[in-house]
């Protein structure tokens, strides 16, 4: 970390305590955030870090620690829906910048890093989870455009969304997956909110139908049949990304904890002073040390150009697993007061699954790195 990495922490932790903080709860209860916040995001600069220039970026002097902190000060809310619904673009725009053509790139990047519009990711399908190869959605060429029917679900924002970039089926095999951008508001497209979620209530989720859906060919995104490396290549930044949010959240269950066994007294003295709370705490923080280690050297390597997708699978099961042992921990170190609406310790102890499934399951995580280690 240099003195840029630490000053851009301190804006953006100011921020956080001033745009976010004082109204997560309102937001959890409402199931959104409020479209204020995109503006607010924009005007700061937080939507526009990494990004190219020539769209209204801010990339020059940026590198992965700048959006690693990012991630590490938003999750300080305890709320992980108003990450997941503020940054999804960083989960959808990647794919159109890299293969998308320019004059797409050039009327849509703009306004989806002004926070004027949205887009969303839309992957996941009803019967398909994490297996990208199994996608049913399907895009017929007809003339001048795709024909698009099928669904997608778990779709983060894409009750927001004004386009989404979609996985679809061109072909057979892994040859036959394609990605198309298409608009919210073309004909045939319709979405159903999923709002009984476990997690992430800030953030609207929502299911995606296509139904004849007509979209013109130049919103293909690559070459078709390209689809698969592109949605492999995005993956590896969703999955560090997430593995910073989910490492910061573990630190912050360490520091809630830590600030309540020093100020609440059982049998006569501080919850601090009886030793199993004292190992409780320590082994927390062993714990997330040791991820912080491991996520800032796959940064650094990221950042030198290399792609360690095993390492990267292998990364956010480590940060997960560390997310979900502290949440359990400081829970039980709280006890009621963890318990309640309102304690960072209660919505990250509910968000615990949705990062562990999110991005690519910890099964598939696992199986994934096995077959880059040649096993």
């Amino acid at each position: 970390m240099t003195e840029s990495h630490e000053e851009w922490r301190r804006q953006v932790r100011r921020f956080v305590d001033d745009k976010i903080m004082p109204f997560v709860d309102d937001w959890e209860e409402a199931g959104r955030i409020p479209e204020s916040l995109f503006h607010d995001a924009a005007e700061f600069g937080l939507l526009q870090v990494g990004y190219p220039e020539r769209y209204g970026g801010v990339s020059e002097g940026i590198d992965g620690f700048h959006r690693l902190i990012v991630s590490e000060e938003l999750a300080r809310s305890g709320a992980g829906g108003v990450n997941a619904s503020l940054m999804v673009h960083g989960i959808a725009l990647p794919p159109l910048l890299a293969g998308g053509p320019e004059p797409l790139r050039a009327a849509i990047a703009p306004r989806v890093l002004a926070g004027e519009q949205h887009m969303s990711l839309a992957i996941t399908e009803p019967g398909g989870g994490s297996d990208v190869a199994a996608i049913r959605t399907r895009a017929a060429a007809e003339g001048d455009h795709y024909v698009v029917d099928g669904e997608k679900t778990f779709i983060t924002g894409g009750m927001r969304a004004d386009y989404f970039t979609t996985a679809v089926r061109t072909g057979e095999g892994y040859d036959g997956i394609s990605l198309l951008l298409i608009p919210a508001d073309a004909e045939g497209v319709s979405r159903t909110e999923l709002d009984r979620k476990q997690g992430w209530w800030s953030s609207d989720t929502a299911t995606i139908h296509f139904d004849g859906v007509r979209v013109p060919r130049d919103h293909l995104i690559g070459t078709e049949g390209a689809g698969f490396a592109l949605i492999m290549k995005n993956f590896n930044g969703e999955r560090l990304a997430m593995a910073a949010g989910a490492n910061a959240s573990a630190r912050v269950c360490v520091e809630d904890a830590l600030a309540w066994a020093r100020q609440r007294h059982t049998f006569g003295r501080r919850l601090a002073d009886h030793q199993v709370i004292r190992h409780k705490l320590v082994e927390m923080l062993r714990q997330v040390n040791a991820t912080q280690a491991y996520l800032e050297q796959c940064t650094w390597r990221v950042d030198r150009g290399e792609t360690p997708a095993a390492d990267l699978a292998m990364l956010k099961v480590q940060a997960t697993l560390t997310m979900e042992f502290c949440a359990r921990e400081a829970m039980q170190i709280l006890g009621g007061a963890g318990y309640l609406r309102g304690s960072r310790i209660e919505r990250i102890y509910r968000e615990v699954r949705v990062n562990a499934i999110g991005g690519g399951s910890e099964e598939i995580m696992r199986d994934l790195a096995a077959r880059q280690l040649g096993l």
